[in-house]
């Protein structure tokens, strides 16, 4: 794809939040009768949980961006090897894992290659304790064992994956549980939004304190229709928009939102007024385009970057190594990047999208600004299938070259 300068000018709904869609879609499964769940968006992390429902038992049916589920409540059992494909969602793979040890049969887990590698070692560890089968087969993961109720200690600066995962499982399981996170909790937000979902479907789970939290056993999904909220992730590509000179009205965001990456907001702000540090060890996934706007405007110092190494792509350093390309001076370190601020020019060569949805559309927002050529646009399939024509909507200009 050949992207041109080009200011973008209009009103964009933000899309559907694909994290609570996710939740939403998984509580319904767990229910008992049928929940209608509205505003989702067929991408292919959302297909991948809608499959993997399925696999539980759920019968989903979807109308536009409606979706019916017919649940399974807590009968989860099957007699039969289950096959959860995951595609490249990391969201569905952690998911699902305890959801699979719910029943004694014996689960395998696949999906891409990327995918297969990202680390299991909190299950891995938690299967290892309470003699749960949990290994690595044929390029996928096969786990068999039904998970027990007990205190889970697990570090707090892994993914909120692995706790939402347990989340969804544990209220179903005969006897109440805990977990302890035995360091500073990293993504709190993302568990605050599992807390909320599950809220609405009737499952008591909370905080008894600053790093432990109590999720009582023998309880049941209550089936519920519910909304789909705007989604500040992918919301935050449009209205960076905004920060090299566009006019771009971002609607259908919940302003009470628990969603931790609504802070693009704020960080904006302060990435346009000077060079911040800024953490972003809670918001991971804001990092490529916060990136972005800190190298069309003053820098920025940016901390918690560790996690950026185990999402679709290495981000930090594909993100250092493209920026290259347009004479941006970056810095990388084990948690820390910093960028420098400047002017951007034209790119020495084609920029790579990495097969990573978040890299292509940081990308496509830089070079708005200097044009270029962008390759692997496909990507954006995985979490905003409809991305480019959005971006055409406001006025940037692009021209498809063949197959991307």
């Amino acid at each position: 794809m050949r992207i041109f300068p080009s200011k973008a000018k209009g009103t964009m709904v933000a899309p559907p939040s694909k994290s609570m869609a996710h939740r939403h879609l998984i509580c319904a499964a767990l229910a008992t009768g049928k929940s209608i769940i509205y505003n989702i968006d067929l991408s292919q992390d959302i297909k991948a949980t809608l499959a993997c429902i399925g696999q539980l038992g759920a019968k989903a049916v979807v109308n536009g961006t409606t979706i019916e589920v017919e649940g399974v409540g807590a009968k989860t059992a099957s007699d039969t090897k289950r096959v959860f494909f995951c595609n490249e969602s990391g969201s569905t793979l952690r998911f699902f894992i305890p959801l699979a040890m719910l029943s004694a049969s014996r689960a395998r887990f696949e999906g891409s290659e990327v995918l297969m590698t990202r680390p299991l070692s909190v299950y891995e560890d938690i299967c290892n304790a309470q003699g749960i089968c949990l290994e690595h087969v044929n390029g996928g993961v096969e786990v068999e064992g039904i998970l027990k109720p007990q205190a889970f200690e697990i570090p707090g600066n892994i993914s909120s994956q692995f706790i939402t995962g347990l989340l969804f499982a544990l209220p179903l399981l005969d006897s109440d549980s805990t977990i302890v996170l035995t360091q500073s909790v990293e993504s709190r937000p993302y568990i605050d939004m599992t807390l909320q979902v599950q809220r609405e479907f009737g499952i008591d789970a909370h905080w008894v304190s600053e790093n432990t939290l109590s999720i009582p056993g023998n309880q049941s999904y209550k089936a519920k229709d519910t909304t789909v909220e705007g989604d500040y992730s992918n919301a935050a590509f449009f209205e960076a928009l905004n920060t090299l000179g566009g006019c771009v009205d971002v609607t259908g965001l919940r302003v009470d939102s628990l969603q931790g990456d609504k802070i693009y907001q704020s960080m904006f702000r302060e990435l346009e007024q000077g060079c911040p540090t800024l953490d972003i060890s809670d918001c991971p996934d804001l990092g490529p385009i916060l990136f972005v706007v800190a190298a069309t405007h003053n820098g920025g110092v940016f901390t918690g970057t560790r996690r950026l190494k185990i999402k679709e792509s290495n981000r930090g350093e594909v993100m250092c190594a493209e920026f290259a390309k347009f004479g941006i001076q970056t810095k990388q370190e084990e948690n820390r990047i910093e960028i420098c601020g400047g002017v951007p020019s034209y790119p020495t060569q084609v920029v790579l999208g990495h097969n990573d949805h978040r890299i292509v559309m940081s990308m496509a927002t830089l070079m708005t600004v200097t044009g270029g050529q962008l390759s692997g646009i496909g990507a954006v399939r995985k979490s905003l299938p409809d991305y480019f024509d959005r971006i055409a909507r406001l006025g940037i200009v692009f021209e498809r070259e063949g197959d991307e």
